[in-house]
C-alpha cells in the first residue's frame, strides 16, 4: 500500500549517501516517502538533484570542533527539521547522529532512525584526554537518543554494547544490520588471476585503517624473497591528523614496496585483479570493502576488531590476524597464497556469505520494516 510520509537522509557527505544508502532511499520513494536528502558540499551534490531527490546544503565539518560551529550546525539541523517537517529523519554516521538526534528531539520531530556505521576515533585513543572525550560522546549520545520513537542500527555487536554499557541507550532501541549491502549482480565471480600473486587494501590512506601495516608487511615480504603484489588503493585525507603524508608515500615509492594508484572507482574490477582483499583496520563499523571482496569470490585477511571480525566468517572465508601486527600479517598473505586451493575455497565462501547475509535487497527490507514500525499510528 503507498504511503505519503516524509522522509529526511541526513549525512555528512554526498559522496557517502551515494555509495551507502541510496538503494534505501530509493525504496522508500518507491514506497511512497517523499525523500529529502541533507549533505554537506561536495559534486556528488548534483547528481542527487539529478536523481529526483530534494537536496538541502548543511555546513558540517566531519572533523570540526570548534563549539561555535558545532552549536551552528545543531542549529542548522534544528531549522532544517522546521522548514522540511519530516516524519522521520535517517541520521548517518557520527556527527548526524548526535546533532541531528539532539536537533529532531527539540523539534518535534516524530520518529529517528540513528545509523551508527562506527563509534570512530575517539573509542581508539588512550589516557586521561581519551577517557574524556568518550564520557562527552556518551553524553551526546544520551541526549541524542531520548526519543520515544526511535531504532538505533548499529553494524556490529561491539558498538551496540559499548554504547549499552555506557548507558547511551536502551536494548529495545537497539537494532542490528549487518552493512550497507551489495547488488550482487555488479560484482560478478571472475576466475582468479594467475602469475604472481597480488594483495589488495583499499581504503583512505589513513593510519587507522593499517595502511602502515600494509606497507610494513610489504617490507617483510620482500626481505623474505615472497613474490607478491602489493597494491594500496586510496588516497590520503588532508586535514585528518591520520592520514600518510606525501613524505610517506615517496618513501614507500622509493623502496617499491607497494603500488600506489591513487583512489579508483571501479573497485569490482580492482578486486576481480586480485588474490586477496586485505584491511588490516584498527576498529571500523562493518566495512563495505569486505563485503564487496566476499561478493567478488576473494579471501580476506582483516584484524580481529569490530566490524572487520563481523564481515568475515574466520578460518572460511578468511583470515583474521592481530591489529597493528606487521609480521601476523605478512605471516598471513604468505600462507594464503602459499596455499591456492584454501585461497580458491575461502573466496568460493565468500561469494556464498555475501548471498546469505550482504545482499543489498535484505539491506534495504530490514530499513523499510524499521520505517513502518516508527511510524505506526503517525
Amino acid at each position: 500500500m503507498m504511503i505519503s510520509k516524509k522522509i529526511l537522509f541526513v549525512v555528512n557527505a554526498p559522496e557517502f549517501f551515494l555509495s551507502h544508502r541510496l538503494p534505501i532511499a530509493e525504496a522508500a520513494r518507491h514506497q511512497g516517502y517523499s525523500v529529502h536528502v541533507a549533505t554537506g558540499a561536495g559534486i556528488a551534490v548534483q547528481k542527487i538533484e539529478d536523481l529526483g531527490f530534494t537536496h538541502h546544503a548543511i555546513a558540517l565539518a566531519r572533523r570540526g570542533q570548534n563549539p561555535l560551529n558545532e552549536l551552528a550546525t545543531l542549529f542548522g539541523l534544528f531549522r532544517l527539521n522546521q522548514k522540511v517537517k519530516p516524519d522521520i529523519v535517517h541520521l548517518i554516521t557520527i556527527k548526524p547522529v548526535l546533532y541531528g538526534g539532539i536537533a529532531a528531539r527539540l523539534s518535534g520531530v516524530p520518529a529517528v532512525v540513528a545509523a551508527v556505521s562506527g563509534l570512530g576515533t575517539v573509542f581508539l585513543g588512550q589516557g586521561g584526554l581519551a577517557g574524556a572525550r568518550r564520557k562527552l560522546v556518551s553524553l551526546l549520545y544520551r541526549l541524542a537518543f531520548k526519543q520515544r520513537r526511535l531504532a538505533v542500527i548499529f553494524q556490529n555487536p561491539d558498538d551496540r554494547d559499548t554504547l549499552l554499557a555506557m548507558g547511551s541507550l536502551t536494548v529495545q532501541q537497539a537494532r542490528m544490520i549487518r552493512g550497507s549491502g551489495v547488488a550482487l549482480a555488479d560484482y560478478p565471480v571472475l576466475p582468479q588471476p594467475t602469475g604472481i600473486p597480488v594483495v589488495v587494501m583499499a581504503a583512505r590512506l589513513l593510519k587507522d585503517k593499517g595502511v602502515f601495516e600494509f606497507v610494513d608487511a610489504a617490507r617483510l615480504l620482500k626481505a623474505r624473497g615472497i613474490a607478491v603484489v602489493m597494491r594500496l588503493i586510496g588516497d590520503p585525507d588532508p586535514g585528518n591528523p591520520s592520514s600518510v603524508s606525501e613524505g610517506d608515500m615517496k618513501q614507500w615509492r622509493s623502496e617499491v614496496l607497494v603500488e600506489l594508484p591513487g583512489f579508483l572507482s571501479d573497485i569490482a574490477a580492482q578486486y576481480a585483479a586480485a588474490n586477496i582483499v586485505c584491511l588490516p583496520s584498527y576498529r571500523e563499523g562493518l566495512p563495505k570493502g569486505l563485503v564487496e571482496a566476499a561478493a567478488c569470490g576473494r579471501a580476506v585477511i582483516t584484524t580481529d576488531v569490530p566490524g572487520c571480525r563481523d564481515a568475515i566468517t574466520p578460518g572460511i572465508t578468511g583470515v583474521l590476524v592481530k591489529v597493528k601486527n606487521a609480521t601476523d600479517l605478512a605471516d598471513a598473505i604468505q600462507n594464503l597464497i602459499e596455499s591456492p586451493d584454501q585461497l580458491r575455497r575461502m573466496g568460493e565462501a565468500g561469494r556464498e556469505l555475501a548471498e546469505d547475509a550482504f545482499t543489498i535487497e535484505r539491506v534495504v527490507d530490514q530499513h523499510m520494516r524499521i520505517y513502518q514500525e516508527l511510524l505506526v499510528d503517525v
